[in-house]
């Protein structure tokens, strides 16, 4: 059971809603179906202007001291 954002088309009210399946969302305003499904974007906890670390690159980017493909990573994928 998802929640979803919406705006809703004809008085443009914007809500999110708990979408049950087989049931169809309507406007709490003025009880339309005629809604556009919204972008939802997810909350974080992070109060600075840093942005989150990126996960490692391609094998041989991490710079492992044993060189390109020298770490567990590596090793272990080379078994399957």
């Amino acid at each position: 059971m998802p929640i979803y954002e919406y705006a809703c088309a004809g008085c443009g009210h914007k809500f999110e809603a708990l979408v049950r399946s087989g049931t169809t969302p309507e406007c709490p305003d003025c009880h339309s179906t005629e809604l556009n499904k919204l972008l939802s974007v997810f909350a974080t906890t992070q109060t600075s202007a840093q942005t989150a670390p990126m996960m490692p690159s391609p094998c041989g980017s991490c710079g492992h001291p044993d060189g390109p493909g020298g770490c567990a990573f590596s090793q272990g994928a080379a078994a399957y």
